[in-house]
């Protein structure tokens, strides 16, 4: 059983209506609050948001009968909170369950002593799928734009860029994936050993700090340098041997883990097992592929083709991406594509999985008018160019600003230097300060696990930043109109000193 929300008012328990937030503070959480709090006291808002919730999150369950689960609008809150404070689930239980404000637009009374535990919070806020957030977002900028008077005549005109979003990876080498590997392998198959009252791997931690000991001796040797060309060889010997006593623990740990799992699935394994079982194999296959790669590189000499490498074993979505930026020679992660309107709320966004640019201007705009259909001008830099793109877009679009690469032609050259195109590409810079604003609000680095995770996260991010976006745009006119009042009574006051 869970509900989207309770709207019967306990004793004790603040209207969120009127819950009422400091002007005067300049950190994100009023922002955040505000701009909930005008979700959901508006009706004509608040309800298809409920009604995205209950049809993705309750599908088919009775909400009168079963356990009470955690209200849909609290994981709602919930999440937005994590990805605008850019905050770990740590924070966000510490918030949840000491911040005053918070707890009232959670619904909760001031003597309520409930308490979020961390695995509650992290079970419930996964419920929301990057689907589902990706409908809430476009119900949320429509809000916004009503909010801003939009007229319905009126236009948008959108400006998309790309980024890269980090994944939760260390630095990629063949030797410290190994080792990842083979420390899963060494800890799992002892887990499993243990349930079955086996030995044979009573020492595995001593097992792991063994091949952890010999893989910092593979990187110091590295490390050691070489003038003369004497020095340089006998370097590179003691490099070779390094790597093959590495190699050679490594495969006899890996050899005593296959035996096991083989005795083991002799004997019979309980079902639960049967999955446990499933991962180290597949731990198994990655340290096989990665003793191969540094036999071939390092014993061989030869030189490993990229499409052949893995960048993480945990994390196998992650890309090597090299964006050409001045003290960043590489980023590990995904490539996620954002397109905003000139009111600054964020459209629609894309993760990129093994896409460029100019592999995605298309399907973002057809997908983006598709939620938005006002959408009638757009503009790009030039990684989004392609003569495909130029003809298919120009149609779609009334405005385009895509510059060409390399010499123009005679026809680009009146194109591009038409006042409307130089017009919407001064405009496209702004969109730059909303992925900034993405980043630090959340967006730089993805700690949740799997693809799926990482969209999801993305997606939570998109929905949280035009969140905040309402909240600030309530925000400062609160405060406009708090400066007219001030300024018309300290007028009011003058007036009456210079009378009497």
């Amino acid at each position: 059983m869970r509900n989207t929300q309770n709207m019967q008012l306990q004793l004790g328990k603040l209207d969120i209506s009127k819950i009422k937030f400091d002007q005067r503070s300049r950190d994100d959480i009023p922002q955040i609050l505000k701009g909930l709090q005008y979700i959901y006291i508006n009706p004509t808002i608040r309800e298809p948001v409920f009604e995205i919730l209950q049809k993705s999150i309750l599908p088919g369950i009775d909400q009168n009968n079963g356990r009470p689960g955690m209200e849909l609008w609290k994981i709602f809150v919930l999440g937005v909170l994590r990805l605008d404070l850019n905050c770990d689930y740590d924070r966000l239980r510490e918030l949840a369950n000491h911040h005053n404000t918070i707890r009232a637009m959670l619904g909760h009374p001031k003597e309520d002593e409930f308490s979020y535990q961390m695995q509650t919070l992290k079970d419930n806020v996964k419920l929301l799928t990057p689907e589902l957030l990706e409908q809430i977002n476009q119900v949320v900028v429509q809000a916004g734009h009503i909010l801003l008077k939009k007229k319905e005549s009126e236009a948008l005109h959108g400006r998309s860029d790309s980024f890269v979003v980090e994944t939760n990876v260390h630095y990629p080498t063949d030797i410290n994936l190994l080792f990842d590997a083979m420390r899963k392998i060494i800890v799992l198959t002892a887990r499993l050993s243990t349930r079955y009252q086996r030995s044979d791997w009573r020492q595995f931690a001593y097992n792991v700090r063994h091949l952890k000991r010999l893989m910092r001796l593979v990187q110091n040797k590295k490390r050691i340098g070489g003038k003369t060309e004497e020095q340089k060889e006998k370097r590179e010997l003691l490099i070779t041997k390094a790597h093959q006593e590495y190699l050679i623990v490594a495969k006899r740990y890996l050899a005593k883990a296959c035996g096991t799992l083989k005795s083991l699935e002799e004997q019979g394994l309980k079902e639960m097992d049967i999955v446990l079982i499933g991962g180290i194999k597949h731990f198994i296959i990655h340290a096989n592929r990665q003793i191969e790669q540094i036999d071939r590189r390092v014993l061989q000499g030869q030189i490993i083709p990229h499409h052949e490498k893995v960048l993480s074993i945990f994390e196998p979505h992650t890309e090597w991406i090299c964006k050409g930026k001045a003290g960043v020679a590489v980023e590990l992660g995904l490539r996620v594509c954002v397109i905003e309107d000139q009111y600054q709320f964020i459209l629609h966004h894309k993760v990129m999985e093994k896409q460029t640019d100019d592999q995605i201007a298309v399907s973002m705009i057809e997908e983006t008018q598709a939620l938005f259909p006002d959408l009638k001008g757009a503009s790009f830099d030039k990684g989004f160019h392609s003569p495909d793109n130029q003809s298919i877009l120009s149609k779609q679009l009334d405005l385009l600003a895509l510059p060409r690469k390399g010499k123009l032609s005679q026809q680009a050259r009146v194109i591009e230097g038409s006042e409307v195109f130089r017009k919407a590409r001064r405009k496209h810079s702004a969109v730059e300060s909303a992925i900034n604003a993405l980043e630090v609000h959340g967006l730089d680095y993805c700690p949740d696990r799997g693809i799926q995770g990482f969209k999801r996260y993305v997606a939570l991010a998109i929905v949280s930043r035009n969140v905040q976006r309402i909240g600030a745009i309530l925000q400062k006119r609160e405060q406009t109109r708090i400066q007219r009042r001030n300024k018309k009574r300290w007028k009011l006051r003058y007036i009456l000193k210079l009378a009497a």
